[in-house]
């Protein structure tokens, strides 16, 4: 792993353009960095947070086709994104796998109604399908949920689904973008376009850790920011607010008690009609998501009290009681890019993706959905190609195995799974240093030498990034992360070479963010 400070060296000494400039690190951005790198161009991608601190980390953890986009008959993207499943699982199985989910029918005339959806659902995945989908006796259905309501229901429709661990897919994407010989770097900000008789030729940069500043020049340069999409086409001159809508889905975290078992629950039409999903995730059921319109784009949002109502409500009726505080493990959003298109709620806007091409020449990647980010990589880099001029060459990715590859074990954990081929290089770490074998905290699954491993071959940077992406432990359970700070605070100033002054303020910024995620009442 090439150490950050030889990277910032090369940026600024640089001498020549980079083929393609990608400005974002999640989703979006790492779906047409990879892409570009593996077509041959040499690629550079910029963050300004870390990657995946914005939506690309805040999602359901779903990797579909989108049932109720079927309904919406948006038939197009449920194929895409259908087809872009079956690769995600063949390319990466030690982060997405198969999950059995449960739709559960209180009315009988829900049931053929549901049951017929989903054999579509199921037929139109072709020889990519996860499995086949059947209806459900009432004694079936209370078996593989065993923790619902049981008042008037009828029975149930199963059908199968992906699932995914979706800051940890970014992380198998970096090191991929890496090994095809692609430069990533966290924590510098594209703060301005270079230009040339109105054409973009590169972006004014700054790295966030030393306040220095570069001139990185580029062939093109893509714009996949997802919700701050219109701040770099703002550098461009583009008026503010025509592109974007933008939605909010927010999560709870609870208890495993809540969803003992192993399927997940999947309510297609609450009564004000949105999609509800509770879904077992490393040890936790995750209940969400939301979809509320919001007026502009956060790094950290946060909640509503309207969506908390909604969620309490749902899980009220659905599981026989409503969570106590203390249950909440934690609590996050999340925020949807949608491109616009006339008005009504954002629930309708549709999430197929959008290519643009500035006169200046800029490739701006929006809308779309994580399970077709590779699709909207590719569309991405071809429109960039055909800007920048460089040498036709066809798509690699699809059938492109990512780091760590390797075939799920249903005997290894969750939290270690997704490590794949690197987890006994991880496991060496404790036998060489048996300290690193402690856990973070007795409630969260993951150990010292998972920090160690994140400075030294996942760029991880702060507490948050540890915490938060590099293990799930923020997500999973607030509090404990929070207890949990201390120590991984100490470690990272460590191994990063840190002083005391920078390991107390590093702590007490993530303790700032931690707080947003623990509930403490309405």
């Amino acid at each position: 792993m090439t150490e950050r400070s030889e990277v910032l060296r090369r940026l600024g000494e640089q001498a020549e353009p980079w083929d393609v400039l990608v400005i974002g690190g999640g989703a979006s951005g790492f779906g047409a960095a990879v892409e570009a790198a593996a077509r041959g161009y040499r690629t550079l991608l910029i963050e300004r947070f870390d990657f995946a601190k914005g939506t690309s980390s805040r999602s359901t953890k779903l990797v579909h086709g989108g049932v109720r986009y079927l309904e919406q008959l948006n038939v197009t993207l449920v194929l895409d994104a259908l087809r872009e499943r079956g690769h995600m699982l063949r390319n990466a199985p030690h982060l997405v796998h198969d999950l059995s989910f449960v739709v559960p029918a209180f009315s009988y005339l829900t049931l053929p109604y549901y049951g017929l959806g989903l054999k579509v659902y199921e037929r139109l995945s072709g020889h990519l399908s996860f499995g086949s989908s059947k209806l459900l006796s009432r004694e079936r259905t209370l078996a593989m949920l065993p923790g619902i309501a049981s008042d008037g229901l009828r029975g149930g429709v199963l059908y199968h689904d992906g699932q995914f661990d979706d800051a940890r897919y970014i992380v198998a994407l970096l090191r991929t973008f890496q090994e095809l010989g692609g430069t990533a770097i966290n924590y510098v900000e594209a703060t301005g376009l270079l230009q040339r008789n109105g054409k973009a030729i590169g972006v004014k940069a700054r790295d966030s850790e030393a306040n220095n500043v570069f001139e990185l020049a580029a062939k093109v340069v893509v714009n996949a920011t997802g919700v701050f999409s219109e701040d770099i086409l703002a550098m461009d001159g583009a008026a503010p607010g025509a592109l974007l809508a933008m939605s909010q889905g927010s999560h709870f975290v609870l208890p495993h008690s809540f969803l003992p078992g192993g399927a997940a629950l999947m309510v297609p039409k609450t009564a004000d009609g949105r999609v509800l999903f509770a879904i077992p995730w490393h040890g936790a059921t995750l209940v969400g998501t939301t979809d509320e319109a919001v007026d502009r784009a956060s790094a950290e949002p946060h909640s509503m009290s309207s969506e908390r109502s909604f969620l309490f409500e749902h899980i009220a009726r659905y599981f026989g009681r409503k969570p106590a505080p203390a249950e909440i493990l934690s609590m996050w959003s999340g925020l949807r890019p949608l491109v616009r298109k006339g008005h009504g709620a954002t629930s309708k806007l549709s999430r197929d993706h959008t290519i643009l091409v500035s006169k200046s020449g800029i490739v701006t990647v929006t809308g779309g959905k994580w399970t077709t980010y590779r699709r909207m990589g590719q569309d991405a880099i071809d429109h960039a190609a055909d800007v920048a001029g460089l040498p036709k060459v066809a798509s690699r990715t699809l059938d492109l195995k990512l780091h760590g590859w390797a075939n799920e074990s249903a005997t290894t954990a969750e939290s270690e799974r997704v490590y794949g081929s690197d987890l006994p290089m991880i496991q060496q770490l404790s036998v060489e240093d048996p300290t690193l074998e402690k856990l973070l905290h007795p409630r969260l699954p993951y150990r010292l030498r998972e920090v160690v491993w994140a400075a030294h071959y996942e760029m991880a940077r702060t507490v948050e990034d540890v915490l938060a992406r590099r293990t799930r432990a923020l997500f999973l359970d607030a509090c404990a992360a929070i207890e949990a700070a201390p120590a991984v605070a100490d470690l990272l100033a460590r191994k990063l070479g840190r002083s005391e002054a920078w390991r107390e303020k590093d702590l007490q910024s993530f303790l700032s963010v931690a707080q947003g995620y623990v509930y403490l009442g309405e």
